[in-house]
């Protein structure tokens, strides 16, 4: 192998430009948190917020929607069901909860981007779900495969993001039953970082798991995927996403058991009232999890925002969302389950003040929330209607100062700089001496799109705000772009197994 690596370095400009570009796509590994929580609620509070759900899953209960099979489930394990409302006994869900593990692998077909999802860990995963697309040059517009594709690329070459995450936007150039499996087949085929699966359809999360099957020889138990699994709040769990559920623990892949709270609307508007429903919700979904599959892997999710209340829109980066987003941290390590929440979210509809802002609280909220999978930490845009590719990688770029702040501050004897501070003295400065020529190279983060120059270099050079230099940016790194490696008849099987899956659901409309 070295000697392999010296010719490389010898050789022409291609090899020279390949080495390049093998630096520009390093991926920085998960995130280790060397810092505390933010701990906002007391012992008290939190006990009364646990006993309420409880109360609320006894006495209320949840509806489980034309779902017959979850309905003996519940009836077996000890519930009382009463037509579609199960009402689980105080101390139920969470006995069932136990067995989920507090910390889990997924595994990524490169085994060098595979994440830790759970304990002091923190994994970044791009925007999920909008149907337009947005860029300085097309505007705003509904997405397509091929922009589908681009993110795709865009999250292969970003070094701070770890996830190739699921529908980062959604192709509305192909039909509905057939666009999962495009989906899919660019993630496994442009990207070597882990992905989520389909939940629109139980039949489609069965396509996701036998496409995964193809990619990864057979899955023997390993968790390949992470897939979301929203709850129609208030209380109710529907067939679609319960379908996709069934299909993903019986498999052993997680799921994120995620309420979508939008306070005022779907839950309460005080914090604590939001908290115990985002509670009670959870409860329920993780423990039917564990009712198809003692022990397979699932996430607490809590995705909340708050609402205008004269516009009936909805807001982002309120300090009420960050209350709810610490006290939902705080509640999910108290059942000893990973946590997904926050993201770069913005009502905006450009990527401006108000979107960086917004996005810089929600990122920063999430960390020291205590979140362990952030779905949507770059790319999104006017509440989640838009996936932006200038915002894309703005929020990439940023995310690097999250691994800064996570990393804590060092207090070994270099970190210390005691030689500098002797060497320099009183009225010298500390550009030359020894310390600094050391840890010049690693000693601040710096961003690659932000600019940094002098005004008449930067008028000289067109004046370009960000996001001018985030359109640069995103050419170059779709331009950049080189496919991961995989063996040819992998590709092929995965290329036969669309094509059939394609045919057959043809064959079904007609």
């Amino acid at each position: 192998m070295a000697e392999a690596g010296s010719r490389r370095r010898g050789g022409g400009g291609a090899a020279r430009r390949a080495e390049r570009t093998a630096l520009r796509i390093e991926c920085a590994k998960y995130i280790e948190r060397r810092i505390p929580n933010l701990d906002l609620l007391d012992s008290e509070a939190l006990e009364i917020i646990e006993a309420n759900a409880e109360t609320v899953l006894e006495e209320i209960g949840v509806a489980f929607v034309e779902n017959p099979d979850a309905l003996v489930r519940w009836k077996e394990a000890g519930a009382d069901v009463e037509g579609e409302r199960v009402r689980i006994p105080r101390g139920l869900a969470r006995k069932l909860c136990a067995t989920a593990p507090a910390e889990f692998t997924q595994h990524a077909r490169n085994p060098e981007r595979s994440v830790s999802i759970g304990g002091r860990n923190l994994v970044f995963a791009p925007v999920y779900g909008p149907p337009f697309v947005q860029d300085s040059l097309g505007g705003r517009r509904y997405a397509t495969i091929e922009d589908f594709r681009k993110f795709v690329k865009l999250g292969q070459m970003s070094k701070w993001l770890h996830h190739s995450g699921g529908t980062v936007c959604e192709p509305t150039d192909v039909p509905v039953n057939k666009r999962h499996l495009d989906m899919l087949h660019a993630h496994m085929t442009l990207s070597d970082k882990p992905y989520m699966g389909s939940v629109t359809e139980p039949s489609r999360a069965r396509d996701s798991v036998a496409m995964s099957e193809i990619l990864f020889g057979g899955l023997d138990g390993r968790t390949v995927m992470t897939s979301l699994i929203n709850i129609n709040s208030p209380l109710t769990f529907d067939s679609t996403m319960m379908g996709a559920l069934e299909v993903y623990a019986a498999a052993n892949q997680a799921c994120i058991i995620s309420p979508f709270i939008v306070g005022g609307a779907m839950a309460p508007v005080s914090v604590a009232g939001t908290l115990t429903q985002v509670l009670a919700e959870v409860l329920a979904g993780v423990a039917y999890s564990q009712l198809v599959r003692p022990g397979a892997p699932v996430i607490f999710g809590a995705f909340v925002t708050s609402i205008d209340m004269n516009s009936g829109a909805p807001t982002f980066g309120t300090p009420e969302a960050a209350q709810i987003t610490y006290g939902a941290g705080q509640l999910a390590r108290r059942l000893g389950l990973p946590y997904r929440s926050a993201g770069a979210f913005t009502g905006s509809k450009l990527p401006d003040a108000q979107a960086a802002y917004e996005a810089a609280n929600s990122l920063n909220m999430g960390l020291m929330a205590g979140v362990n999978f952030m779905l949507h930490a770059c790319g999104w845009l006017e509440g989640g209607l838009v996936a932006s590719f200038e915002k894309y990688v703005m929020d990439a770029d940023q995310l690097g100062t999250l691994h800064k702040l996570a990393g804590g501050v060092a207090v070994d004897a270099e970190a210390q700089a005691m030689d500098a501070i002797r060497e320099v003295g009183p009225g010298g400065h500390y550009l030359g001496c020894g310390h600094t020529q050391r840890n010049f190279k690693d000693a601040f983060w710096r961003s690659e799109l932000f600019d940094y120059k002098p005004f008449e270099t930067w008028e000289e050079e067109g004046a370009r705000d960000t996001v001018a230099l985030a359109a640069v940016r995103v050419d170059k790194l779709l331009g950049d772009y080189q496919a991961p490696q995989m063996d040819p008849a992998l590709r092929e099987a995965l290329d036969a197994f669309v094509a059939e899956r394609k045919a057959a659901e043809l064959d079904a409309f007609m």
